[in-house]
């Protein structure tokens, strides 16, 4: 079989270990340790995992977060989900076809007068990721007793998936610094502070009447941890988005696909299309092209994309076609995506008929926002645990807020236990509030020349980020410190001019610094563009093709010198000798030539199509939830009880969201409709778990 493997890397290391082999459907299958099932199989070039038992669908991976159940396998006789299961050697794996048969009655087994392991903590913190990490590492440092629980066996949370730098403040949270390496730093912090415990594979499954937290760890142990506070900072999840083969084989959440390529090296794709112009997409699609995974386009329904200008403009500049004011109508394909359907939009988001065009691509990349995971919030408050929420889970917002939103939580149990802690609160409070701040105005710079050399800024857009001002030896660039939204500025100061030592261009977040240098020639100026690819993409006396900083094509230059900063490893620094009227103006070099047109059609898109499945778990169409909306079912509980709607594995967390929409096209207001109860809290988890069950094999081991 072909290896989807990623075999070398711009960002990451890539330390292959000794192998091991199991079995899918009677072939070998080749896998490395610490791998998960899903990864392996992908690796392999094997996406479709079974079939639904309703209409026999083609199932494959699609959130690789455990929340839902697409990815479910066979292994050795049990089901499990494949992105959360790690592979075992000689083990035998079977795709999930039909329902699942009931085991025969075990008699060789006990489970008599059980009672799961408790224990008490003054915090118990629930993930670990950039928020659940600095919260700890503040009580930590207070010596209170804390014990933090990630569901991955790696801390970082979606920091483990981020090969960027970091926007935000230099001093406060490590801007500048790339998401795996902050990770890094964090999980060496806790590693210092013996007061605080950290399980990984562990997942929080329940929150009891007795103020316990139930935890299922290793997938083998259950035990009751009883804090006296908790800090929720499970993050977010992706929200789903309801089009004609949303379900097929290829179509991947934003983090599905950034856990398969950053963090388990593995290509699930060569031709990618996004869909989702925010950060998440944006920076999903950079981080595609740092894989070798051909971009083929990106939309965005709203008229601008969402994110931090300097993202887009990174797609932009390499050649990315951007279409604003455009959505799916369908990913096409039988057994996996083969293309995608996109139209334009109304002002409303109502597909114009007659503008449908249709792209090759054998991946769909959702990326239409997040929701944060605050069913814990609500399940510990109504069962009267003081209880806490930082980063995504309490707001939507940057990694960087994360990493700071947890900090001033920490400190804040730490007085609710009567901690007396030295900090500047309001202070705090108002770099959290810069740090969250959504994009800001966009500004135009002039192209005036301060120099022989000089840094020139591409960044227009006001955004908390301020690295490059440190970084410069001579303090010449300028960033407000009250406001780091403020644009960055290059100063001449009592007579102190630019170095040329290019630590500005390597460490910017946005790749939006080029340093311009005039001193050798003024007719052929030496123009440095960062870039974050292999070296070995280029050498010198190539010739590329230079863009400004909305991608549009300038011209072409040779190649001179091409160098690294030790201290900024991964941004490699392109010298171009070029022409002095554009000098100002290069901002980047284009990879991706653009892509083509397809035909329109004369299709009704207005409506979700009846056909568009709304529950992924059970295969619930939108037809078969509009017909019980015009028969007059106002009650979502109502559409539940007849359809099995939400019933799933992923207990309605991406269909649920949808249904409103469909009442919405059908003319029904939101006042009129009744919405479902909200199930409790589960992660599916063995019965033999809860109830101690143990086979005789298992007392033999523990004797």
């Amino acid at each position: 079989m072909v290896q989807n493997r990623i075999e070398t890397h711009p960002i990451l290391k890539i330390e292959r270990k000794e192998t091991l082999q199991f079995y899918w459907k009677d072939k070998v299958i080749e896998s490395y340790p610490g791998e998960t099932i899903a990864s392996a199989l992908i690796a392999n070039s094997i996406d479709i995992f079974g079939h639904h038992p309703k209409d026999n669908a083609a199932l494959g991976i699609f959130c690789a977060n455990g929340q839902c159940s697409q990815c479910m396998v066979i292994l050795d006789g049990l089901p499990v989900k494949a992105c959360m299961t790690f592979v075992k050697s000689n083990s035998q794996v079977l795709p999930s076809e039909g329902l699942p048969e009931l085991p025969t009655v075990m008699t060789h087994g006990r489970s008599q007068n059980y009672h799961p392991p408790a224990i008490k903590k003054q915090v118990l913190i629930i993930g670990g990721g950039p928020a659940g990490l600095s919260a700890a590492v503040e009580l930590g440092k207070l010596n209170l007793s804390v014990l933090l629980i990630d569901d991955k066996h790696k801390l970082g949370g979606k920091l483990v998936l981020q090969t960027h730098r970091f926007f935000g403040s230099y001093d406060t949270v490590y801007a500048g610094t790339r998401g795996i390496d902050i990770a890094e730093i964090l999980e060496k912090e806790i590693t210092k502070l013996p007061s605080v415990e950290v399980w990984t594979n562990a997942t929080a499954v329940a929150v009891y009447e007795d103020k316990s937290i139930g935890i299922w760890q290793n997938q083998t142990d259950y035990k009751l941890v009883y804090p006296e506070e908790l800090l929720v900072a499970t993050g977010a999840r992706e929200k789903s988005l309801a089009f004609a083969g949303n379900t097929l084989p290829g179509v991947f959440g934003a983090g599905a696909f950034q856990t398969l390529v950053n963090r388990d090296l593995v290509r699930p794709s060569s031709q990618l299309f996004i869909v989702g112009g925010g950060n998440v997409g944006l920076i999903a699609g950079y981080h595609a092209l740092q894989a070798g995974i051909n971009v083929v386009g990106l939309i965005e329904a709203l008229p601008e994309c969402g994110g931090y200008k300097v993202h887009k403009d990174k797609l932009a500049r390499l050649g990315v076609p951007i279409l604003t004011s455009h959505t799916v109508i369908s990913a096409n394909g039988k057994d996996h995506v083969e293309s995608i359907t996109l139209a334009e939009v109304t002002r409303d988001f109502k597909p114009i008929q007659g503008t449908e065009k249709t792209y090759p691509c054998d991946c769909i990349l959702i990326a239409v926002g997040l929701d944060p995971v605050n069913e814990f919030i609500n399940k510990a408050k109504e069962m009267g645990i003081p209880v806490h929420s930082a980063g995504d889970a309490m707001e939507i917002a940057e990694a960087s807020a994360a990493i700071f939103s947890g900090k001033i939580k920490g400190l804040e149990i730490a007085q609710n236990l009567g901690i007396s802690v030295n900090a500047n609160t309001d202070e705090w409070l108002k770099t959290e509030g810069i740090l969250k701040s959504k994009p800001g105005q966009v500004h135009q710079r002039g192209n005036e020349i301060p120099g022989d050399v000089f840094p020139v800024m591409h960044c227009t857009q006001e955004i908390p980020c301020d690295p490059c001002a440190h970084v410069c030896p001579n303090h010449l660039i300028q960033v407000e410190q009250k406001d780091i939204r403020k644009l960055p500025e290059f100063c001449v100061i009592n007579e102190k001019n630019c170095i040329a030592c290019e630590r500005c261009v390597a460490i910017c977040p946005g790749l939006a610094i080029t340093l311009v240098d005039f001193r050798k020639d003024h007719d052929n100026p030496i123009v440095t563009i960062p870039f974050e690819f292999s070296k070995a993409d280029f050498s010198e006396g190539n010739i590329v093709k230079l863009t400004d900083v909305d991608g549009n094509l300038l011209g072409e230059a040779p190649i001179v010198k091409i160098r690294q900063i030790p201290a900024y490893p991964g941004t490699v620094l392109i010298r171009v000798k070029t022409k002095p009227d554009i000098a100002t103006l290069i901002t980047g070099i284009r990879l991706i030539d653009t892509f083509y047109s397809g035909s329109a059609s004369d299709e009704d898109y207005s409506k979700i199509d009846d056909e568009t499945f709304i529950c992924r778990c059970e295969r619930i169409t939108a037809g078969e939830i509009r017909k019980l909306i015009c028969e007059g079912v106002r009650d979502i509980n109502q559409i539940k009880a007849v359809t099995k709607l939400s019933m799933g594995a992923c207990g309605g967390k991406t269909c649920l969201q949808t249904i409103n929409t469909i009442f919405r096209q059908e003319g029904v207001p939101i006042s009129e409709i009744t919405p479902t109860t909200i199930r409790p809290l589960f992660v599916e988890i063995p019965v033999s778990v809860l109830c101690g069950y143990k086979t005789s094999e298992d007392d033999h081991a523990e004797a």
